[in-house]
């Protein structure tokens, strides 16, 4: 549909008319309602209905309430990029919109959104930029890794290097992290340096991951701080920045970045074990992390524990790895229970992340917060 006055493709999220001041809606966006009639297999309502800005009405299961969310911020994604491709980024914007909007969990505008409001936050359009911005910056992050680590597909989508060659990969790269910093960059002198500090780190973490491809000395606190750095820490500088949005103090945001920075470690642990274990979701072979020589934390600790023959056994496994050995692997695992020791953590870095909401009030947007960190733990069951 092109509307006739401008001749352009309106967004999903056009004719969502604000209803109060507590940021709900009613559902007027033709677009919204056949997106969500499709994923929930019902009609679109014919009368406006009142919602919250991220829950579609009171009655849905907390699943389905997120799921709302998800789409509200692929719609978002999706008319950043058709906007884009009409003022004249041409090619680029395409291809990074192919990769932006081929899937994806949106764990981090999710509970960016989700942080924002339960720090009070009342303004759905205050938070939104923030909540792309990490959506943007993330997804260039990937494309890069994509380069680095030689991937051919991502989500079942073909990575931008192996369609257009590497030098418009790292361009793409590029374009999605101005545009994501372009976004942030419209906030206050703090939430500017919270995220500037969040990229540089991944930067960091990269450097450092690198230094550490098939290191077999590689320490648990190597791990974490690459881990701190790389995955959970834009997990914690966005929870943070969405509660001094809202207007929460320092130290009551710093709370929700501690939630984000646990629940980020945790979540990295999780994606440690699928990739042992196998994971369709992540659109990765098992495996795929041990053939580039990453050190995980199963691989660390087992190292650790093992002795005399058999970590000499995984030593050379690790160093040579191929498919044919990743059974022998997995038993020299077990025997460590190295699979067993990634699990605690997670369930341990989890319960930090819960203790960090304790002073919040309880909240429909507490309780979906909640139920992310229960979506990580099930991630891996």
């Amino acid at each position: 549909m092109v509307c006739s006055s401008c001749n352009r493709t309106p967004s999903l999220r056009e004719g969502v008319v604000r209803i109060s001041n507590l940021s709900l809606f009613s559902i007027q966006s033709p677009r919204l309602e056949r997106t969500l009639a499709c994923r929930w297999r019902r009609q679109p309502v014919k009368n406006a209905t009142p919602v919250g800005w991220f829950v579609a009405s009171g009655h849905l299961q907390a699943n389905d309430r997120l799921e709302f969310m998800r789409l509200l911020v692929d719609a978002e994604l999706q008319s950043l990029i058709e906007n884009e491709i009409e003022n004249g980024a041409g090619d680029v914007a395409k291809l990074c919109g192919d990769v932006l909007l081929a899937g994806g969990k949106r764990l981090r505008p999710l509970l960016i959104l989700l942080a924002y409001e339960i720090a009070g936050g009342l303004d759905s359009d205050e938070v939104m930029p923030l909540a792309l911005a990490f959506e943007l910056i993330h997804t260039a992050t990937l494309v890069h890794d994509d380069i680095n680590d030689q991937a051919s597909h991502r989500r079942g989508v073909e990575t931008i290097h192996s369609k257009q060659g590497l030098a418009k990969g790292i361009i793409a790269g590029d374009w999605l992290f101005v545009h994501g910093f372009g976004l942030g960059g419209r906030y206050d002198e703090k939430i500017v340096r919270l995220m500037s500090k969040c990229c540089a780190d991944i930067a960091i973490s990269e450097f450092e991951q690198l230094d550490h491809i098939l290191d077999l000395k590689t320490s648990p606190e190597d791990y974490l701080d690459i881990v701190r750095g790389k995955t959970a820490g834009p997990f914690a500088a966005g929870c943070q920045a969405a509660g001094l949005i809202a207007g929460l103090s320092d130290d009551d945001a710093k709370k929700l970045g501690e939630f984000g920075m646990e629940l980020g470690i945790a979540f990295q642990l999780v994606d440690d074990l699928l990739d042992l274990r196998g994971d369709a979701e992540m659109g990765k072979p098992r495996g795929a992390d041990v053939l580039e020589g990453k050190m995980t934390l199963p691989l660390i600790h087992a190292l650790t524990l093992s002795h005399g023959a058999a970590r000499k056994r995984l030593s050379q496994i690790i160093e040579n790895f191929s498919d044919d050995d990743f059974d022998e692997l997995m038993e020299l695992l077990n025997a460590s229970e190295s699979l067993h020791y990634a699990e605690i953590l997670v369930s341990t870095h989890i319960e930090r992340a819960i203790s960090k909401l304790g002073d919040f009030p309880e909240s429909d947007a507490k309780q979906l917060m909640l139920q992310i960190t229960d979506y990580v733990i099930q991630r891996n069951r």
